[in-house]
C-alpha cells in the first residue's frame, strides 16, 4: 500500500478497522436494542465511525450529530467550542457519543458534560481509536474502544492530517513533528 503522505506508515489496515467497527457495534448493540437510543456523532472526525458502526447495528435508534471545534487545520488542539449542537432532545434518552479518537479526552469530555446537563438517562462513549499514553486530561474513560494505537499522529477513518485524508479506510501514522 502506498502511503498517502510522505513518511506515513500503516498503523491499522482496512481489515483491522472493519474488525474494530464490528467490535464497537457488538458492544453498543445492547444499548441500541434497549430503546430510546441516540447515537450522537462528534463531527467532523466522528462522522466516519458513526456511519460505519450504525450500519452494523440492528433496531430502532436515532442518529444525530454535533460539531465541536478544537483543532481547525492544526495538529494541536485548543479549547473546545460548539459549532453546532445536536438537534435531538436528549433528556431521558440513552445516548452513545461516537467519536474518531480519544487522545487527551478534552473534546469527548466537553460533549459528555453537556449531554449530562441535558438530563440523559444513560451516557456511553465510543471511540474508534484510543491512543496509548499518560497525557489524558480528564477522568472520562471511553466505554467502547475499537482499537488502540501508539502515541503518534494518526489519520484516516475520520481523523485528518492538515484537514485532509479523513476518508481513508485504513489508519496511517506520522512520526512526531518537531515543536516550533
Amino acid at each position: 500500500m502506498i502511503p498517502p503522505v510522505a513518511g506515513a506508515r500503516l498503523v491499522a489496515t482496512t481489515a483491522q478497522v472493519e474488525a474494530a467497527c464490528r467490535r464497537l457495534a457488538a458492544s453498543i448493540q445492547p444499548i441500541a436494542s434497549a430503546g430510546d437510543c441516540v447515537l450522537l456523532g462528534v463531527l467532523l472526525g466522528g462522522a466516519v465511525p458513526l456511519v460505519r458502526v450504525a450500519g452494523l447495528l440492528e433496531g430502532d435508534f436515532l442518529i444525530d450529530v454535533c460539531r465541536v471545534g478544537r483543532y481547525g487545520d492544526a495538529s494541536r488542539g485548543g479549547t473546545p467550542e460548539w459549532i453546532s449542537r445536536p438537534r435531538a432532545v436528549l433528556r431521558a434518552q440513552q445516548v452513545v457519543l461516537v467519536d474518531d479518537i480519544f487522545d487527551e479526552g478534552v473534546t469527548l469530555d466537553f460533549v459528555a458534560a453537556w449531554c449530562r446537563e441535558q438530563g440523559v438517562r444513560r451516557l456511553s462513549t465510543a471511540v474508534l481509536v484510543r491512543k496509548r499514553h499518560d497525557r489524558v486530561s480528564t477522568a472520562l474513560v471511553p466505554d467502547h474502544v475499537g482499537l488502540e494505537v501508539d502515541d503518534e499522529y494518526v489519520f484516516g477513518c475520520g481523523m485528518d492530517y492538515r484537514g485532509r485524508w479523513r476518508h481513508l479506510d485504513a489508519i496511517w501514522g506520522l512520526p512526531a513533528e518537531p515543536v516550533k
